[in-house]
């Protein structure tokens, strides 16, 4: 049955919620915006909407990224179904108070442009439940150094494209460890001409190879900095 002949209304919480997988895998914004408002008007707690049908609907896309089964174009329409189902939901989790997983400062490092890749970096984290605050294209150091007094993020998330920006990520970590806040912030490097030899010679925490795993990383490094300091 096509998802357009789907009656979202006349399915069952789990049987809605197991769709809405579906749909995001297929990258069906408006059936999730469908899905989301109606679980939320049975009484859902926003935060049980997001867990269940949105974080792991994109975990489920994630894996299949991950595997070489879905490509960038499939996950840019499943990462753009996310966040619109994150419109409806994040007022509400605002006035709920609910905790997300953590949160990330991202933004593509000085003189670079390119922005494809931290764009479906940024919405992956935020469809694992992080709260991303996206700097965008061309950042100097000191609007990292800015962003991470202002939010105070657990994650600061540097992207490169090009081969002659990729260096300036390591303007930046030495910046922080001469302010003496290095220690502060789990340091994500990703971009196509990195690699992982050039993320620990640059000293930052983790280098992902693409979207899915920057954001199963990002949250096996957070779980495991606040279960160290537990």
């Amino acid at each position: 049955m096509a998802a357009d002949d789907i009656d979202l209304a006349s399915l069952s919480d789990e049987d809605l919620i197991r769709q809405m997988h579906d749909d995001l895998y297929d990258g069906l914004a408006d059936e999730i915006v469908e899905g989301t408002r109606i679980l939320l008007e049975r009484g859902l707690p926003p935060d049980r909407v997001l867990n269940d049908a949105l974080v792991e609907g994109m975990r489920i896309v994630g894996v299949d990224f991950r595997d070489g089964i879905l490509f960038v174009p499939e996950v840019l329409l499943a990462a753009n179904a996310i966040k619109a189902g994150m419109e409806v939901l994040r007022p509400l989790l605002a006035e709920t108070g609910a905790e997300r997983i953590g949160k990330v400062v991202i933004g593509t490092v000085k003189n670079d442009i390119h922005d494809i890749g931290k764009n479906l970096v940024a919405m992956m984290l935020e469809g694992a439940g992080f709260e991303v605050i996206d700097l965008g294209i061309n950042n100097p150091v000191e609007r990292y150094l800015e962003a991470l007094e202002e939010h105070e993020p657990d994650i600061l998330g540097m992207s490169a494209l090009l081969t002659t920006t990729m260096p300036y990520m390591k303007v930046v970590i030495d910046a922080l460890v001469e302010r003496g806040i290095r220690d502060r912030y789990i340091v994500m490097v990703g971009g196509a001409p990195l690699n992982e030899e050039f993320g620990r010679a640059i000293g930052a925490d983790a280098y992902c190879r693409d979207a899915a795993v920057a954001a199963e990383t990002a949250k096996a490094l957070v779980q495991a900095r606040r279960a160290a300091v537990a």
